[in-house]
């Protein structure tokens, strides 16, 4: 038996609220404790030899050093894999670990990588000038035709990058369709799912290989901690905890373990006062004179509304909308205005929030690929949505 396992299990469900609250928790392995205790340790000791050696046999289910396995951490993991429906994760010290990790797993010089362009700013360098240094190269491209993909594969492609919403713009792709794409090429397929969440999207379901998150936001969901995560199947997930994990040590620590398992807890509560609010705020926003448009999978004027009430169970807390003037000083007056929405990058959190490209893509991508100004996002946190309703009501009468 491992040494993380007393053996002795909660009945096992498939319900969500279930699973979050139960997955990956076993009290009697550790004295009967309701909450896991925190193995702030970074090394574990043996009684004997058979048992240092059977724990070197089976490194994932063993814990010999806090950089692999630590059983804190391992809680978390186990609650994220059941709830996705994977067989295996690995926690990490931040999103862009995860994502880095799960595309380096996929790749080796002079491979070919598929990606959107309006994917999460810091992944769009990492595949466009970071991975180029060792020779891997990548097509960016819109993203919305299966068709185009299929023409952007070339010999040496090996993995699509998908962010189904992406960043901003909200725009979604077929995962059904390009994951049978992707196997009749043999190529890899890497989604991040930080958006819905594996509430409202399941990504291995529909024959995508590895799941990627920042933990941070939704999973983690009160703002104080940074974390990552990769989910997917066996195979996949040992190279990547043995590569990966182990030899970049992008680990993530037994206290950011305690609280991400403590945030998902909570995931199906928060999720759903996420979802009537955004519902809410993204319907006051498509009837407003000062709104040009909205970008929200959730509503039906989002151009990809019918794959989205397919491929998903519902949009979450994040959604962007063009302001009806592209004049900077506009822009600024009402982002000045704000009351309730903290500027501020990131999003998942019990707090509202609001980010503009104007701001960051300077940083992130070239200026060829910067949107429109006016474009806003938001994220609606756990506030009561006539008072964030109201707030962006005034705010967008200041312009």
């Amino acid at each position: 038996m491992s040494q993380l396992d007393s053996g002795k299990r909660r009945p096992h469900s498939h319900r969500t609220n279930t699973l979050a609250a139960h997955a990956g928790d076993d009290p009697f392995r550790f004295l009967g404790a309701a909450s896991p205790p925190i193995f702030q340790t970074s090394t574990f000791v043996f009684e004997s030899f058979e048992e240092a050696e059977e724990a070197f046999a089976n490194p994932l289910n063993h814990a010999i050093y806090t950089r692999g396995t630590n059983p804190t951490v391992k809680v978390a993991e186990e609650k994220i894999a059941e709830l996705e429906g994977g067989d295996f994760c690995r926690l990490f010290g931040s999103g862009m670990a995860a994502i880095s990790s799960a595309i380096m797993s996929c790749v080796k010089a002079g491979d070919h990588v598929v990606s959107i362009k309006s994917v999460y700013g810091p992944a769009y360098i990492f595949l466009a000038t970071y991975l180029s240094r060792f020779g891997v190269t990548t097509t960016f491209i819109d993203g919305s035709s299966v068709a185009e993909w299929e023409a952007a594969i070339q010999p040496n492609t090996t993995l699509f990058y998908l962010e189904s919403p992406s960043s901003y713009v909200m725009q979604l792709q077929d995962l059904q369709a390009l994951s049978a794409l992707a196997k009749r090429h043999a190529i890899k397929t890497v989604i991040d799912n930080s958006y819905s969440t594996m509430l409202l999207q399941r990504p291995l379901d529909l024959g995508i290989d590895l799941s990627v998150y920042s933990a941070t936001k939704f999973l983690g969901g009160h703002s104080d901690v940074v974390a990552g995560a990769v989910v997917g199947r066996m195979e996949l997930l040992k190279t990547i905890a043995t590569d990966e994990h182990q030899l970049l040590g992008g680990i993530i620590g037994p206290f950011e373990g305690w609280l991400i398992a403590r945030g998902l807890r909570t995931l199906p509560l928060r999720m759903r006062q996420h979802q009537e609010t955004a519902g809410q705020v993204a319907d006051f926003l498509a009837k407003h004179d000062r709104v040009a448009r909205i970008y929200y999978p959730g509503h039906p004027s989002h151009p990809q509304y019918e794959l989205a009430q397919r491929q998903t169970k519902g949009a979450s807390s994040l959604l962007s909308f063009e302001l009806g003037t592209q004049d900077v000083e506009q822009i600024k007056r009402f982002v000045n205005a704000i009351r309730y929405f903290g500027i501020g990058v990131s999003w998942g959190g019990y707090e509202s929030l609001l980010m503009l490209p104007l701001i960051t893509y300077k940083r992130a991508k070239p200026e060829s690929e910067w949107t429109n100004p006016g474009l806003v996002r938001i994220h609606c946190g756990l506030e009561d949505a006539a008072d964030l309703i109201e707030d962006l009501d005034q705010a967008l009468a200041q312009m």
